[in-house]
């Protein structure tokens, strides 16, 4: 049994009511990712320290 199928089984209505509830819940789980959780580990990610020079290379 995988976790969609559970999510989708245990969801009320007929399959366009489940799909609208299923991209409410998307849109939801993006945007407390994109406010509250990406904000508080960026520091911490190794990526936040990339520069480019603009010498040319030499």
């Amino acid at each position: 049994m995988t976790v969609y199928g559970f999510i989708w089984r245990n969801l009320p209505g007929p399959w366009f009511v489940r799909l609208l509830i299923c991209l409410i819940l998307i849109a939801a789980v993006c945007y407390l990712l994109l406010q509250f959780v990406f904000p508080v580990i960026a520091p911490y990610m190794p990526f936040n320290g990339a520069t480019v020079d603009e010498g040319g290379g030499q």
